[in-house]
């Protein structure tokens, strides 16, 4: 096959585009300040099924109220209760391999099962269309739980709920 002038410039636009679309998606939030994987505190990035391991809850809502920003949401503000029903729903999760039901008064209660990470589990709420939907939700308040279970098939279950 001959290179022409025309396929070079085709196949560094191609290159280009893949380039631009990889550090897109490598930079969490594509442009949302401290969005990249380094700036990530360690509790964020903490593997929640290795002893000890500890979530980093203010961090994981100022995660997720930068990503609110970015779509217009308000900001949540962190809520013990809701801590508290969402590490009892995560717990309950990670024993049963069954997704728990929203609790009344909820608007919203995200479940991720096999991320050992908080900041994975963002991820792959963000990058899902209904689970990204969810996230922007109406709420002011918010709770985190994470459990582990070493025979669960995924080891490590997520609950965050949003509600009022």
């Amino acid at each position: 096959m001959k290179i022409t002038p025309i396929r070079l410039l085709a196949l560094g636009s191609a290159v280009a585009a893949t380039m631009a679309i990889a550090g897109c998606s490598m930079m969490g939030m594509g442009g949302g300040g401290a969005s990249s994987p380094a700036s990530l505190s360690a509790g964020l990035t903490a593997s929640m099924d290795q002893p000890g391991a500890r979530l980093d809850k203010a961090q994981a809502i100022a995660l997720i109220n930068s990503y609110r920003a970015t779509v217009g949401a308000p900001a949540l503000t962190a809520d013990p209760a809701l801590d508290g029903t969402a590490q009892a729903l995560a717990n309950q999760y990670a024993q049963t391999n069954t997704a728990p039901p929203t609790p009344q008064g909820m608007s919203v209660m995200k479940l991720s099962a096999g991320y050992s990470t908080f900041a994975n589990t963002f991820s792959g709420w963000r990058n899902s269309p209904a689970d990204a939907a969810g996230l922007a939700a109406r709420g002011s308040k918010a709770g985190i739980g994470v459990a582990y279970n070493a025979t669960s098939s995924y080891g490590v279950h997520w609950v965050l709920l949003i509600g009022n």
